[in-house]
């Protein structure tokens, strides 16, 4: 990925090249930020810095692409909070974006044990957070875990996504203001994923993608995400990228540095 990076930062832009209202304050507002931590964050903190340093293990069931890492299904806890977590400036990005943005359905694919998630709940504690995660038992972990946090606002879905996503959504009765996808890093399911949430999103909605550019997979996946003609506006940011539905905004991709 170090090709790809430096061909971004070749490409990518900062609030001086940003000619959208929107997005120009949603830059200077969110992703550069330059709010100092808060209580929220140490809370989050101290807890992904307890998980590093287990050294128990559990059976981890993989149903995406897998872990680049570690082919074993054994894994130590430390391992897992280390390799498969978001490190702390996304999640406190997450944070910050959620507070702009206050949608009061997050759905969010692939939880893990958590730590994300809790950026999320955190953020909107009157909103609904809803994690869908595989394995169970990183899902009893993660619960475990916002039980620690106070984290009340936040519900782990259990199950193969292909099957929990479409039920979910079949019985929701409002839009998802936030979706972050971060489940199956291949092709094909993150743009069925996509599709599939996309029925339940208005202008208001944003979309988070994870890794981005992680494979050839993903990549593609982007690109067939940023045509789609009911997508306004994407950013680009490398590590993540940001899908909007405004109607009322020309159709245009931003690639700018984080």
């Amino acid at each position: 990925m170090i090709k790809q990076y430096l061909q971004h930062l070749l490409r990518a832009g900062n609030a001086h090249s940003i000619h959208s209202p929107f997005v120009y304050e949603l830059y200077n507002q969110v992703v550069k930020s330059k709010k100092k931590k808060n209580a929220d964050f140490a809370d989050i903190e101290l807890l992904r810095k307890q998980l590093l340093q287990r050294t128990d293990e559990i059976e981890i069931l993989d149903l995406g692409a897998g872990s680049r890492r570690n082919k074993s299904n054994r894994r130590k806890i430390g391992e897992i909070a280390k390799n498969a977590e978001k490190p702390a400036r996304f999640g406190q990005f997450f944070y910050r974006l959620s507070q702009y943005l206050q949608p009061e359905t997050v759905l969010e694919l692939g939880t893990s044990l958590g730590i994300t998630t809790a950026y999320f709940a955190k953020a909107l504690p009157e909103s609904e957070i809803v994690t869908m995660e595989g394995c169970p038992e990183t899902a009893r972990l993660a619960r475990k875990n916002f039980s620690e946090l106070g984290l009340y606002n936040a519900s782990v879905v259990v199950g193969n996504i292909d099957h929990t996503l479409p039920d979910f959504l079949k019985k929701q009765n409002q839009k998802i203001g936030l979706a972050f996808f971060d489940a199956n890093h291949r092709y094909e399911p993150t743009v069925r994923y996509f599709r599939e949430a996309l029925l339940y999103a208005d202008e208001d909605s944003v979309f988070i993608f994870d890794d981005i550019y992680w494979s050839k997979e993903m990549t593609a996946a982007w690109e067939a995400i940023k045509a789609h003609p009911d997508v306004s506006v994407t950013v680009d940011l490398f590590w993540v990228g940001l899908v909007f539905f405004r109607k009322e905004q020309a159709k245009e991709n931003f690639v700018l540095r984080f």
